[in-house]
């Protein structure tokens, strides 16, 4: 079943604060996010009800280390699909989600179809990962790798 949103409420300068602010942590108090924001407490948390209602808050979540957690190796990849109808592409989309070391995937418009940000522990796990899964997707007639040297911005809206 849909979620049900409200409509889109138009953003003042205080909803755009208040979402700025727990963009860059989710975590804050209201109390605390009130006085960031210069409201009180209490209309502080009727918008971000109401933001959330609207679908403007999506949700909230841990922010995880990829390199603590083994995973610093970054692949870009390009991937080119040998057919491009409605059924390939779902059977392409629903494949694509199911793998762990998958952290984005876009459709693109271009010369390639997807492209892909695949994060694992090292190039041998990344090979790995190319052969035995990204390779045998759905419709793959190609892929395309980009190995990432450094993230220079990830993340904060």
């Amino acid at each position: 079943m849909a979620e049900k949103r409200l409509a889109a409420p138009e953003l003042d300068s205080f909803d755009l604060a208040i979402l700025e602010a727990l963009s860059a942590d989710g975590r804050l108090p209201a109390t605390e996010l009130a006085r960031r924001v210069g409201l009180s407490k209490s209309p502080v948390q009727a918008r971000m009800k109401r933001l959330e209602a609207a679908g403007y808050i999506l949700g909230y979540q841990a922010i995880l280390d990829p390199i603590r957690l083994g995973r610093a190796h970054v692949a870009f990849v390009e991937v080119r699909l040998s057919e491009t109808s409605e059924a390939a592409l779902a059977a392409f989309n629903r494949v694509v989600r199911k793998i762990p070391e998958v952290e984005q995937c876009h459709m693109i418009a271009g010369s390639y179809d997807y492209l892909l940000k695949v994060r694992t522990a090292d190039i041998a796990s990344y090979r790995t990962v190319m052969a035995e899964r990204l390779s045998q997707l759905p419709h793959v007639a190609s892929t395309s790798t980009h190995v990432a040297m450094e993230a220079v911005k990830e993340g904060r809206f």
